[in-house]
C-alpha cells in the first residue's frame, strides 16, 4: 500500500497510536497534544530550547542501507542531542514529512516507530508535525525538538576558559567508520547479501554500520553536565574537531586534544579492527553523526559522576596563539575536515 492509497486523516490514524503509546513526559507537561492546530507544551523554567534538523533521502541516508525505522532513530537522536549540548531536558518532539506518494505506508509507520522508540527513551513525546506530498522519489523527514532549562543558564559554545580540561561522554568515530565501510561497498553483515562468517572484523564491521545506521547518544547527560558548571559544550555532529573547534572560536580560546587519549580510548576496538589503526583515528576526529557530548570543565573534579555515560578527560583548553582559535593533537593541527553539508567530505 502506497501513501496515494490513504487520506492524511488515515494516515495519521497508523501513526498517531504509535508516538501515543510512547512513555509521556516525566516532568513538565503537555496540556493539548496532537489533534489541534497547535501543541501546547509546558515550559516550567520560563524558556524553552528549540532545534530543528532535516535529513534527505539519499543525501542523509539512503535506503539500501537504513530501513526506515533507523532513520526515525537517527533523526530523533540527532535533535535530543541538540538540546542535550544546551544543557536542557527534552519536553518534546514535532516531526514533519513530506514524501512522494508513492512511499511505502509501511515506510511512514516504520519511521514513527523509530523516532517513538527514542521519544519513549528521552521522556519526550511527539506533540504533533506536518504531513506533504513530494516530488517523485523524494522524501524528506524534518525533526524539531523543545527543552527546557530547569531553572539554569544555558550551557553556550562561548563559555571555555583557559585551563578547562575537554572531555567527552559518549563513542567518537562509530558512525563515520560505518559510513567509511558502507561507501568502500563493504557487505553488511546485518544485511541479505551477507554470506561471511562472523568473525572478530566482521563484527567489528557490523557495530561500525549499525552504529551509522542508528546511532546511540548520550543526550541524557545533558543536563547534569549543566548541573555540574560545565562551561561550553557541543555535540559531535560534523567531527570532532570541527565540533569542538566551535567551542574554541566562539570563546576565543584553543584547544589541545591528547592523541594517546584518542588512540587508546576511541580509536582501538571496533574502528581498528575494521579500518585499520590509520583511518580509526581519522574517524575519531573527523568522523561525523556521531552525537556523543565534549564539554569543558573546570578541571576533572568537576566532570559529572560516573555511571552508565561516563565522562573522559581527551584534552585541555588553552590560550589562543597568533594564529587564533584552533585545535590542536599533541600541539599539531590535525587534517581532519569534518562533513559540511553543502562541500560535503573534502
Amino acid at each position: 500500500m502506497r501513501l496515494r492509497d490513504l487520506s492524511e486523516a488515515e494516515l495519521l490514524a497508523r501513526v498517531f497510536p504509535v508516538y501515543a503509546a510512547a512513555t509521556p513526559p516525566a516532568w513538565g507537561s503537555v496540556p493539548v497534544g496532537p489533534g489541534d492546530d497547535a501543541a501546547v507544551v509546558g515550559a516550567p523554567s520560563g524558556t524553552v530550547v528549540a532545534t530543528t534538523d532535516s535529513m534527505v533521502r539519499g543525501r542523509d541516508w539512503r535506503d539500501e542501507w537504513s530501513s526506515a525505522h533507523d532513520v526515525g532513530v537517527k533523526m530523533a537522536t540527532q535533535n535530543l542531542a541538540d538540546v542535550a549540548a544546551m544543557g536542557a531536558a527534552p519536553t518534546g518532539l514535532l516531526v514533519s514529512l513530506v514524501a512522494d506518494p508513492e512511499l511505502d505506508v509501511d515506510w511512514a509507520v516504520g519511521l514513527s516507530r523509530g523516532i517513538a522508540s527514542v521519544a519513549a527513551a528521552a521522556s519526550a513525546p511527539v506533540v504533533g508535525g506536518d504531513l506533504s506530498s513530494g516530488p517523485p522519489g523524494v522524501v524528506v523527514v524534518s525533526v524539531t525538538a523543545l527543552g527546557d532549562l530547569r531553572g539554569r543558564p544555558p550551557v553556550l559554545r562561548s563559555g571555555a576558559r583557559v585551563g578547562d580540561v575537554v572531555a567527552a561522554c559518549g563513542s567518537l568515530g562509530l558512525s563515520g567508520g560505518g559510513l567509511a565501510l558502507y561507501l568502500a561497498g563493504e557487505v553488511d553483515p546485518d544485511g541479505a547479501g551477507w554470506t561471511g562468517v562472523l568473525d572478530d572484523r566482521s563484527l567489528a564491521v557490523r557495530a561500525l554500520m549499525r552504529h551509522h545506521r542508528a546511532p546511540v547518544a548520550p543526550w541524557g547527560v545533558g543536563p547534569e553536565a549543566a548541573e555540574a558548571g560545565a562551561h561550553a559544550l557541543v555535540d559531535v555532529s560534523d567531527g570532532l574537531v570541527t565540533d569542538v573547534g566551535r567551542i574554541a572560536s566562539a570563546s576565543g580560546v584553543s584547544v589541545d586534544l591528547s592523541g594517546a587519549v584518542l588512540r587508546s580510548r576511541y580509536a582501538s576496538g571496533a574502528l581498528t579492527v575494521a579500518l585499520g589503526a590509520e583511518e580509526a583515528l581519522r574517524q575519531v576526529l573527523a568522523g561525523g553523526e556521531e552525537h556523543a557530548l565534549v564539554g569543558c570543565f573546570a578541571g576533572e573534579s568537576s566532570l559529572p559522576p560516573g555511571g552508565e555515560e561516563p565522562w573522559h578527560v581527551i584534552g585541555r583548553v588553552v590560550e589562543a596563539g597568533e594564529d587564533g582559535p584552533r585545535v590542536t593533537v599533541d600541539g599539531v593541527v590535525p587534517n581532519a575536515p569534518g562533513w559540511d553539508h553543502f562541500a560535503g567530505h573534502p
